[in-house]
């Protein structure tokens, strides 16, 4: 069920989100400054390559001052906006019974794209 999930997934939209967070990492790694981003951006592009069958959780260790900043410089940088377009897709897919499992893997990423750093990405056991 993950391979179709996943399958379904990228020709209903996830392909194109995935290169939009690819890009944007792109742009952002331009500058020294915009690298953890940049990085982050790649970490929530291949989540949204490949989202059924993994999870983006806290890393290893509790998130530090610096998880910490960076999250909070995210938010005010105004990435908060990835956030609502995926809210958005989630309230659309969930429109109908078929797209739940789709919408509620969009409300997924949104909660995660708050706060991505010290997050990483694990399979799902099970």
């Amino acid at each position: 069920m993950r391979f179709l999930g996943n399958i379904i997934w990228l020709v209903l939209g996830g392909l194109v989100i995935a290169l939009i967070y690819y890009l944007v990492g792109l742009l952002m790694c331009i500058t020294i400054v915009g690298i953890p981003f940049g990085v982050q951006l790649f970490k929530l592009g291949t989540f949204a390559l490949w989202p059924f069958g993994h999870e983006l959780v806290n890393g290893p260790n509790e998130p530090g001052c610096l998880s910490v900043t960076m999250n909070l410089i995210w938010i005010l940088l105004g990435w908060w906006e990835i956030a609502l377009l995926h809210l958005a897709c989630g309230i659309l897919f969930c429109i109908t019974i078929v797209g739940i499992p789709w919408g509620l893997r969009h409300f997924s990423m949104a909660l995660s794209s708050v706060f991505p750093f010290g997050k990483e990405i694990r399979p799902v056991n099970g």
